[in-house]
């Protein structure tokens, strides 16, 4: 499974910009830059800040003393001293041996994010690089360049270096990019047909163009961007459920959920209520006639499951925000002008979070799973024809899009295994512990595919049960959505081809119509 983006913006088609300076970005920014296509314009302050920094890198170049990174090797060459007629070379052949990723393209949106954070940090005027390189940088973004940049190199630690090298040696006019339109080629000739002059790196730079967590760190922006989307369709689809099951909403009274007062459990449970307000399901199995007292927890746990997650995300969002203030380099310039070693490139703070969410994204599609199969189980879906078929023993109906979720979520379990806990040394024995963030970032894009694609398998069944309650008739807000479903995808009847309809109702979540849908009926959804 391959991450999809959560919009049909065409980068190559953007007016929007974003204006960055020495301050930080937002997640918001990252993903108009990402995958909106937004170009970037740098502020006055850092062109201050950029130069006043290259100042004292040019000083320290032309002292005899080593000085890393401006006139010793890296890594484990860390001592050695670079004569000046030689430091060019140095910075190129730094990237250019860094740009060793191997495997599939990463896809666009992450290259941008990592592109865009990257000039972020270098806009902070603490990396000591020229501000013609800054501008060469930005304009090969706002270009809508994109270097390629393979899956598999970067151990997110000292930061994403691999990825990060090929971005930056498309910006010296060599390696392959993908131009606006998509289309594979050299980067000199992309960078020539754009008016772009490649940069010839001087002292530092090679350094501050690959130092840093910005691959892992964009992967986390947008995942927090498309993870509150999909927990409010969570709560959406869970809504949908429970009519087609005739459950109850009792459970989900906010003095109940006061009882315990975990804050992403209020917002599911509220999210709930007011999706299930008025429903005539609902209502139809609440008299004295209803001997049931406790629907399944998949159903009447729903908000302390979905708000586990939301408080998940929120706290992801505390340590993406922090990221997104930070200036990541090694060596760094200080405020008060000195060049000094530090240990802000690695990536446990992020790696951590990641793997997180992919916790999180797990149990949220497993729950989601389980009441798609009491769904199609006649032993428990209330009156329901078995798999919800037309004619069941002759038709099967959902039976295998329940087994398609089960699959995925097997899958989502063995993803949410984490990967900052393991640590392969590099660089002899330098780098003895380094944070595998982007291998658990590269994990979380496939977990939230595979979420979006769970949710929308429920949200299919759900509404062919809920059209099999009739004449009973669902809730506004659910009825909308089924409304909405029906458009791209077919109600009860005889078995037909059903993949190209799961693929339509994953369009339907993924893209955000399935939420659209609900939120113009209860446009407080949070």
């Amino acid at each position: 499974m391959t991450a999809s983006p959560s919009t049909t913006t065409d980068p190559a088609t953007s007016t929007a910009t974003i204006i960055v300076g020495i301050g930080p970005v937002s997640i918001a920014d990252v993903v108009a830059v990402a995958r909106e296509g937004a170009s970037v314009v740098i502020a006055e302050d850092s062109r201050s800040a950029i130069t006043a920094s290259r100042a004292i890198v040019e000083a320290l170049a032309n002292d005899t003393a080593p000085h890393y990174g401006i006139s010793t090797g890296f890594g484990a060459l860390a001592t050695t001293f670079i004569a000046a007629d030689r430091r060019t070379q140095l910075q190129q052949s730094l990237v250019r041996s860094h740009a060793a990723g191997s495997g599939r393209e990463v896809n666009r949106e992450t290259v941008r994010g990592l592109m865009f954070l990257r000039l972020s940090t270098l806009l902070t005027g603490r990396t000591g690089v020229r501000l013609s390189t800054v501008e060469a940088y930005a304009g090969v973004l706002n270009a809508g360049i994109t270097p390629i940049v393979r899956e598999y190199g970067s151990l997110g630690c000292s930061g994403d270096l691999a990825p990060l090298a090929h971005c930056a040696l498309a910006v010296m006019g060599e390696g392959t990019v993908r131009d606006a339109a998509g289309i594979e080629r050299p980067a000199a000739e992309a960078l020539a047909e754009c008016g772009l002059t490649p940069v010839v790196l001087a002292e530092k730079e090679g350094l501050a163009l690959i130092n840093g967590t910005d691959g892992m760190l964009a992967m986390l922006a947008l995942a927090i961007h498309d993870l509150g989307a999909l927990l409010t369709t969570a709560d959406v689809a869970a809504a949908m459920s429970v009519e087609a099951l005739l459950g109850t909403d009792a459970v989900y009274a906010a003095d109940l959920s006061a009882l315990r007062p975990q804050a992403g459990q209020q917002v599911s449970a509220t999210n709930l209520r007011a999706l299930l307000a008025g429903s005539p399901i609902v209502a139809s199995h609440q008299g004295p006639e209803c001997t049931r007292v406790q629907d399944a927890y998949s159903l009447r746990c729903a908000p302390q499951v979905h708000g586990a997650a939301r408080d998940t995300v929120d706290h992801a969002a505390l340590v993406a925000d922090r990221e997104l203030a930070s200036a990541v380099d090694n060596p760094v310039i200080t405020l008060d002008g000195r060049v000094e070693s530090n240990g802000n490139f690695h990536g446990a703070p992020v790696g951590y979070v990641l793997d997180f969410l992919a916790i999180v994204v797990a149990d949220v599609a497993s729950m989601s799973e389980r009441r798609t199969d009491r769904m199609l189980d006649p032993a428990r879906n209330q009156g329901l024809p078995a798999f919800l078929a037309h004619d069941a023993g002759v038709d099967s109906g959902l039976m295998i899009a329940q087994y398609t979720a089960a699959g995925i979520v097997s899958e989502l379990k063995r993803l949410a295994a984490p990967a900052s806990v393991d640590s392969i040394p590099s660089s002899a024995m330098q780098e003895d512990h380094v944070s595998m963030g982007w291998a658990a970032a590269r994990k979380l894009q496939t977990a939230i595919d595979g979420l979006g694609r769970v949710l929308a398998i429920e949200v299919m069944a759900a509404a062919r049960a809920l059209d099999l309650r009739a004449p009973l008739v669902p809730g506004a807000a659910t009825g909308a959505v089924r409304d909405r479903l029906r458009e791209t995808v077919e109600g009860p009847g005889s078995d037909r081809f059903l993949s190209p309809e799961i693929e339509r109702a994953v369009f339907a979540v993924q893209s955000g119509d399935i939420l659209a849908a609900a939120r113009r009926v209860v446009p407080t959804l949070a």
